[in-house]
């Protein structure tokens, strides 16, 4: 170019399809800004239609206070707004400020607004990609219908860049789900139009009762009954923050970061320092593969946090994040604590899945497989299960004598005589099967305790209470033992040698690549060093992204912890079993091992009974 170009005025039209990038950035989006706004004009019930993933069609319908006729065109214009009067941008209490959406919408799509305000005639307006025609009358309820078509009409190049119908439908789900969490007292319905079927596809109605029943049904009804039966209620306040929610216990865990909604001032948001100190309050409890489950709600004064960060009100920034994290990190591992020993129910639910009854004898297999037109047969009813068993039993039994019973295998359980109360949450110890699994008798069922990760969640438990107290107590080695991990293994362990005498555990060098054990926790007893310093040393190479000593020194004592507990395949007496039971029901967390597993596994006497036709 020869000369500069000469700057200019941008027309209207395309500001406005430049905001909508901002604003819109896929039909999920566009749900998003209207359901919010339906919500901020008080509606008690919102329907949501979409067509084709949302590309072809979108409508809102709700029954809030409506718009007057005579502020439908303004209601069209950017940066046109009834919910704050622009003298402070801090104090929101709404969902919307900005006053772009209905703007955007109609920059790059085809847009009917309809609506009436109590008192007031319907009207309608229709805006296509900026053009908007006359106000008319039209005939209407008390509400808004937002339908919006061909989004992208005036953008083409943009829906290059959408994904499949079925993933953008499922993105307008996931919209639709966190806004309902936050609204529990309103009913929400999204419908599919797609291909001219008209299929509802999700419906919660509105809750009753106060916060926390209404909160609790309506996660039962978004997340599942078993995230409700298996989630603790998080209620705690700080200088002006209050945290209320249910967190899921750790043996309730994912695979993914999937099943974690925040909100703040009722505003979903995915927000990095909340997601991490949701982490830290698990750090413990889970693995690293693992990831928990909770709806959490912070709500304070606007003026503590800054909604205007994003245009898509996403992100936010608090004004002391350091109060925020503790509050979330504190609240939530307390109320975990709380739970003791609880462990979540699907693990007992997997666990009487995994049983398969055998057929009866004389039962061909094949009347239990799936037959080849695709219908499963229906399944033999208890009484049907015994009748085939009685029939057979007769025949059954001399075979097995004539086999002799001393050509069985030696029973690898022993039982032990009653010697604890099954009226306790873990109930008695009545036997030990193959040296690791203890099974305990209970009111209502009977208990299965792996007592190796049982035991481990326990020292590690007590290991944090000296170290709390004033470090945990060693007792000396009478010779040293000479430990060889190379020159740099060595020099890391040695590096933070400090912090592992906190811990009990004291190491000098001992030259070249080799460290000197002088000291172990006195908890551990008879301790296998070199294993000790691998395992510690591997949790330090892990470790190293966090940064923070605490994290670290936590991880370092879960790896001392397994190594002091007790041993898969040591037999144990009744005393020693029922002690460990005692002991589980006092500890907090005992419930899971320090790696987020199942430390037991409870089976109601009910479901024991079913898997044997008895109900």
């Amino acid at each position: 170019m020869n000369q500069p170009p000469a700057i200019h005025q941008l027309g209207e039209d395309v500001v406005n399809r430049i905001a909508a990038g901002e604003v819109v950035e896929r039909p999920a989006s566009a749900v998003k800004e209207l359901v919010e706004n339906a919500l901020d004009a008080g509606a008690k019930r919102v329907e949501v239609t979409i067509a084709d993933g949302g590309r072809t069609l979108i409508r809102v319908v709700d029954d809030g206070w409506g718009i007057a006729p005579d502020d439908l065109a303004l209601a069209l214009a950017r940066h046109a707004t009834s919910k704050i009067d622009g003298s402070d941008l801090l104090n929101i209490h709404t969902f919307g400020f900005r006053g772009e959406a209905l703007a955007s919408l109609g920059a790059v799509g085809r847009m009917t607004l309809t609506s009436r305000r109590a008192g007031a005639d319907g009207a309608q307006i229709a805006v296509s990609g900026g053009a908007q025609s006359p106000v008319r009358p039209a005939a209407l309820t008390q509400g808004t219908v937002v339908e919006l078509r061909d989004l992208f009409f005036a953008t083409p190049a943009r829906l290059k860049f959408l994904r499949t119908d079925r993933a953008e439908a499922q993105a307008v789900g996931d919209v639709i789900r966190r806004l309902a969490m936050a609204e529990p007292f309103v009913a929400f319905t999204l419908r599919d139009a797609s291909g001219g079927d008209d299929r509802q596809v999700f419906r919660v109605d509105a809750e009753s009762g106060d916060l926390f029943d209404a909160l609790h049904g309506r996660l039962a009804a978004i997340l599942g009954r078993d995230f409700a039966e298996n989630a603790v209620k998080i209620d705690a306040e700080r200088e002006g923050f209050h945290l209320t929610g249910y967190a899921a216990l750790p043996t309730y865990s994912r695979g993914a970061a999937v099943a974690q909604y925040l909100f703040v001032n009722n505003r979903p948001v995915r927000d990095k320092l909340l997601i991490g100190a949701l982490k830290g309050a698990y750090a413990d409890l889970l693995s690293r593969d693992r990831h928990p489950a909770a709806a959490l709600f912070i709500s304070c004064d606007p003026q503590l946090v800054d909604v205007n960060v994003h245009p898509a009100k996403s992100e936010v920034r608090f004004r002391d994040p350091a109060l925020v994290r503790g509050l979330l990190v504190t609240a939530v591992r307390h109320a975990l604590l709380q739970s003791g020993h609880r462990a979540s129910t699907t693990v007992a639910d997997a666990t009487l899945a995994a049983f398969r009854p055998e057929p009866a004898a004389g039962v061909p297999p094949r009347s239990y497989q799936m037959p080849l037109g695709g219908y499963a047969p229906a399944r033999p009813s208890g009484s049907a299960i015994r009748s085939a068993w009685a029939a057979q039993a007769p025949a059954a039994v001399p075979d097995i004598a004539a086999q002799g019973f001393a050509e069985m295998s030696a029973p690898s359980a022993r039982v032990e005589p009653e010697l604890g109360d099954d009226a306790l949450p873990l109930g008695a110890a009545r036997a030990q099967i193959h040296e690791n699994y203890i099974v305990a008798q209970t009111a209502q069922g009977m208990v299965i305790v792996d007592q190796h990760a049982a035991h481990e969640r326990l020292v590690y438990e007590r290991l944090k209470a000296q170290m709390a107290a004033n470090g945990v107590a060693a007792q000396a080695l009478l010779i040293p033992d000479i430990v060889e991990l190379g020159a740099e293994g060595a020099g890391r362990l040695l590096a933070v040698a400090p912090d592992l005498a906190r811990l009990g555990l004291t190491i000098e060098p001992f030259g070249g690549g080799a460290v000197a054990v002088r000291e172990t926790p006195a908890l551990l007893g008879e301790v296998d060093s070199p294993a000790l310093l691998r395992d510690i040393l591997d949790e330090l190479n892990d470790a190293d992204s966090s940064g923070l000593l605490g994290a670290k020194l936590d991880a370092v004592l879960s790896r001392v912890a397994c190594h002091g507990s007790i041993r898969s395949g040591r037999r144990m007496r009744a005393e020693e079993m029922n002690a460990l039971l005692r002991e589980m029901e006092a500890t907090p967390a005992s419930g899971q091992c320090n790696h987020g597993r199942p430390t037991y596994v409870e089976l109601k006497l009910a479901d024991i009974e079913r898997l044997f036709g008895r109900r």
